[in-house]
């Protein structure tokens, strides 16, 4: 199995501490919207974590706030039927919203509950001007998967800037996921909206947090 689970993508050491600082607080639940009626008012800037159900989104964004349940993980695919939305709390309120979008794919699901989710997330990314970028999660076994396909075309639709993170990327030895990388790489090149760097994390490790959060924390100074 890997241990080294990406490179450093060219952060400087003030841009990993600024990030390890912005996630270091409190990070508090805001809002859950299970339409557009019920959405947060806008405000800070946003980022969303996409991606299929059991891709380890929640893990992730538990890992990426060091905090052991603030998303709600779950053995069960599909559970996070809503945008849930999370911000932090002391010297970082105000910076940045955390939206856990629901999973897709889970073919187990009731076709109206896969149709309700499919179009939240749709309507979500087109009228949503505070949102930054989407982080779509992609298990780095297996690389995208057809069920990626219709959010990737959502996505460049929208205009959505969005970028690829590997998760369970110590599951796979360091072969492997250079194999996974370049194929995720090659399959983006047409694609508009897509950011071309690559990220690889593991929740379970922790590699690969202190190099999102740092490409977090670029996008917000970036964004100014």
């Amino acid at each position: 199995m890997s241990t080294v689970v990406g490179p450093s993508n060219g952060f400087s050491a003030a841009e990993i501490e600024a990030g390890r600082r912005l996630f270091a607080g409190e990070w508090d639940f805001v809002s859950a919207a299970s339409s557009l009626d019920s959405l947060p008012a806008m405000g800070a800037p946003e980022i969303a974590f996409a991606g299929r159900s059991n891709v380890g989104k929640s893990s992730l964004i538990n890992a990426l706030t060091g905090r052991r349940a603030l998303a709600r993980t779950s053995n069960t695919p599909g559970r996070t039927q809503e945008l849930i939305f999370f911000a932090p709390g002391g010297t970082a309120a105000g910076q940045l919203v955390v939206v856990d979008m629901p999973g897709y794919g889970y073919a187990a699901a009731a076709k109206s509950k896969i149709g309700a989710w499919t179009q939240l997330i749709h309507e979500f990314l087109h009228g949503r001007t505070t949102l930054a970028r989407v982080y779509l999660l992609v298990d780095a076994r297996h690389g995208l998967m057809a069920a990626d396909q219709d959010i990737l075309r959502t996505l460049d639709r929208a205009a959505v800037s969005y970028q690829i993170v590997l998760t369970k990327a110590d599951r796979i030895s360091a072969a492997e996921l250079d194999e996974c990388r370049a194929a995720v790489a090659s399959a983006l090149v047409r694609r508009p909206a897509a950011f071309p760097e690559i990220l690889a994390t593991s929740a379970q490790s922790g590699a690969g947090i202190a190099e999102l959060r740092a490409a977090i924390i670029r996008l917000l100074r970036e964004r100014g």
